[in-house]
């Protein structure tokens, strides 16, 4: 691993706390996704 010597704390946390805001902003656009898309299906239902 890379020596941070007196700063790993603070980068490593700074780290984490960017994967973190990182994985949350993926999962509410795959929420986000799923939710446009079950109310594609259910518009193309209602007009068919």
């Amino acid at each position: 691993m890379i020596e941070l010597g007196k700063y790993a704390g603070p980068v490593l946390a700074a780290w984490a706390v960017s994967l973190a805001l990182l994985a949350l902003m993926v999962a509410q656009t795959l929420l986000a996704d799923a939710r446009a898309r079950r109310a594609l299906e259910q518009v193309e239902r209602n007009r068919g």
